[in-house]
């Protein structure tokens, strides 16, 4: 009789040998040693190990009554050689419940607490849905889930660690893939975590400093594994939105800044036309439509208030304490054009006004320069936000001219055609960072893709962009001048409005790339994302 092909193998009684060798899978309960000093708890995930069957998926999502679309532990693929020769290695990812998390740092509504043994941990009912967490994990953990209107993500099941059990996948996991383990924070992060802490194409770990812990492979001298969805590329979500939001706040920044040139050459004495109530209302109406137009960006709109409350560490809170300043303080000068008052009060509240608008401004495109996005987190994105308040100088130009004729207006198309030509160089810093791109940088295959999302994806918006931009923010403010200088303001006029609502098309278009073509870090050969930002 032939004998049994699993006889005196670890097959022949699987539960027995779980228990024998103390491993983690198919066990309800949980055998961990008490936290001590400096110590937290962490995942350990054996590549060697996984067979890439996703049940810890299911088992996340079963546990936590998740959608098949939210996803709070995925499974990338890497993949080496050619048939028959190959190599396939996949990574469950989940939380890492990192030393230095961003979603904690970046939050605004101070939703995310680092427990003491280690768990981040997200409370659901304080936030608001901002999704600045998915943007700022390079590993793009946190979920956004519509249904709710809330960002969700893995809590290592801490309440079935504190009643002595298993989380989900953990339990789950046919090959003992995954287990949690303890362990000293110091030692970690001083010794450890540069040799156990890395995985092929993930992110660096000086980001966060993440504390899953990884058995690999060996590989031979020379082997690299290839991300195994390396050939699919799709857009990041557009963030409409914040398209329309960040222009016209920035817009109204250039405005004002016209406004308080104005108003200062004046009080020195120049020969040149007050500002007038129009103008100042002209200065802020863009930032007072666009500013309410962010919370039709967030899950729960009508907590939109809350994102004030982590001004500490949070650069989206700056930003709505600073911007929503500028906005009252714009709305108070309006108000005292309107009842004509004058003198260095009114001169120091549009200084107070115009310097509260550059730092929220600043600290707008300060959201944008993060780690987990490379094509965002460059000086040039701070350039082109503040370079977009040459639509604002085009505005007040246009009622200047309509106003006064003549008097004054070339000294402020002289300025508005600097802006525009600041704008103009800032673009072409971006196309030919794009053009010379260095393949021995470590971001260059985040780079590379958003350059063929820029040149194959979106080409004909961004010849629209390139284009629109000499002609509206260049050519026809250039026009302007030649036919007020020669006297034709009835030529000049309909060419500063459709210079002013051709750059506004312009920096819409821009900015509508700017969000759509960044390609984030984050799990390698992740197919089955769900419903991470993409």
């Amino acid at each position: 009789m032939v004998e049994a092909l699993s006889k005196h193998t670890p097959l022949e009684n699987f539960i027995e040998h779980k228990t024998n060798t103390g491993m983690q899978c198919g066990n309800y309960s949980i055998d961990l040693p008490e936290l001590g000093d400096g110590e937290q708890f962490r995942f350990h995930f054996d590549a060697t190990a996984c067979v890439g069957c996703h049940c810890c998926e299911v088992a996340c999502n079963e546990q936590n009554a998740n959608p098949d679309e939210i996803k709070w532990r995925r499974v990338g693929e890497l993949e080496m050689g050619a048939f028959p020769d190959t190599l396939q290695l996949f990574n469950s990812m989940s939380c890492n419940h990192c030393i230095e998390p961003e979603c904690l740092i970046g939050c605004p509504t101070n939703s995310y607490i680092k427990f003491d043994n280690g768990i981040v941990w997200h409370d659901d009912p304080s936030c608001i849905g901002c999704q600045y967490c998915t943007w700022n994990c390079p590993y793009e953990v946190p979920t956004f889930n519509a249904d709710r209107g809330i960002v969700t993500k893995c809590h290592m099941c801490a309440d079935k660690l504190e009643a002595g059990q298993s989380p989900a996948c953990v339990q789950a996991c046919p090959s003992n893939a995954i287990e949690i383990e303890t362990f000293s924070v110091q030692q970690w992060l001083e010794e450890d975590m540069k040799k156990e802490g890395v995985a092929p194409h993930l992110p660096d770990i000086e980001i966060t400093k993440p504390t899953t812990r990884y058995t690999l492979p060996e590989l031979q001298e020379g082997e690299a594994l290839r991300i195994a969805d390396e050939h699919l590329l799709k857009p990041a979500h557009p963030e409409l939105p914040l398209v329309f939001m960040t222009v016209l706040t920035q817009t109204s920044l250039g405005a004002f800044l016209a406004l308080f040139l104005g108003e200062l050459l004046f009080s020195l004495g120049f020969n040149l036309p007050k500002p007038t109530f129009a103008m100042a209302l002209l200065a802020f109406l863009p930032s007072a439509i666009g500013l309410p137009l962010s919370a039709l960006h967030l899950g729960r709109p009508g907590m939109a208030l809350m994102a004030m409350k982590n001004w500490r560490t949070s650069w989206l809170s700056r930003e709505a304490i600073a911007l929503g300043a500028f906005t009252g303080l714009a709305a108070l000068v309006a108000i005292c054009y309107f009842f004509n008052v004058t003198g260095l009060g009114l001169l120091l509240l549009e200084a107070l006004t115009l310097a509260t608008g550059i730092y929220g401004i600043y600290a707008q495109s300060m959201i944008y320069r993060i780690k987990a996005r490379p094509s965002w987190n460059r000086k040039s994105t701070t350039k082109r936000f503040f370079g977009s308040g040459y639509i604002g100088f085009l505005l007040i130009a246009t009622a200047l001219l309509i106003a006064n004729g003549t008097q004054g207006v070339m000294v402020l198309l002289s300025i508005t055609l600097l802006a525009g030509m600041g704008q103009a160089l800032a673009i072409l810093e971006e196309v030919m960072f794009y053009r010379h791109l260095d393949k021995e940088d470590p971001l260059y295959y985040q780079y590379n893709r958003s350059r063929i999302l820029l040149q194959e994806h979106f080409g004909t918006v961004k010849k629209f962009r390139i284009f629109s931009l000499s002609l509206f923010a260049l050519g026809l403010p250039l026009l302007a001048i030649l036919f007020t200088a020669s006297g034709l303001i009835h030529l000049a006029i309909p060419t500063l409005i459709v210079s002013t609502l051709g750059a506004l098309t312009s920096e819409l278009a821009g900015r509508y790339l700017f969000y759509r073509t960044v390609v984030p870090l984050g799990l390698a050969g992740n197919f089955f994302a769900g419903n991470q930002r993409h």
